[in-house]
């Protein structure tokens, strides 16, 4: 299973990084430099280039701080109510991008760049793998709770991950924050439809 990384943030690797988050939403990734992260920061590129010797460096260890964030968004749900539980972590996944559009302009700029930048792709991949995981553990203990049908959970979780892909991809490149919406839904009439008994 892809997990967060290891990797710890100091305070100044963390402000950089909340830096870069406004830099990304503020100009997308294809006209993102250090100068503008620095910028976002308060100092000068130098103190930037004291942690982080290239933008694809910083930018491969955003997506670790990414992951980290999102990681703990999913600990930080208390319920262990199954599902709740599903119902929460489709919201992470299609209510929460339509606070910032800018920055899902932005990553999926950067997904863009994955097949040529080997640590981009191994961000996505563990990413994936750590959402996929975290949604079929919560489909396994809803069906060994006996609240969702006995159903492939892998197959389901696939299936999520698709609607989920498919409305944020189209939420950004045809500009239609609608899409979120209508995969949410999709995602609720899925469930209905596969996992209730």
């Amino acid at each position: 299973m892809g997990e967060p990384s290891e990797r710890t943030f100091t305070d100044a690797e963390r402000a950089i990084m909340e830096a870069t988050y406004r830099a990304l939403r503020e100009h997308g990734y294809a006209n993102l430099t250090i100068k503008r992260i620095a910028d976002e920061y308060g100092k000068s590129t130098a103190a930037v280039h004291y942690y982080y010797e290239t933008k694809d460096e910083l930018l491969a260890a955003f997506l670790d701080y990414l992951l980290d964030r999102f990681a703990d968004s999913i600990h930080d749900i208390e319920t262990t109510d199954p599902e709740e539980r599903l119902e929460l972590l489709l919201d992470e996944l299609l209510v929460r991008p339509q606070e910032n559009p800018d920055l899902s302009i932005a990553l999926l700029e950067m997904r863009s760049q994955a097949p040529y930048k080997e640590a981009f792709s191994e961000r996505f991949q563990q990413n994936d793998e750590y959402i996929r995981y975290t949604l079929k553990a919560v489909i396994n203990h809803g069906i060994d709770e006996g609240v969702f049908a006995d159903v492939d959970a892998d197959y389901v979780t696939r299936s999520l991950m698709t609607i989920a892909d498919g409305a944020r991809t189209r939420a950004v490149v045809l500009d239609d924050l609608e899409a979120l919406e209508t995969g949410r839904e999709t995602a609720r009439e899925y469930v209905d439809r596969a996992l209730r008994q």
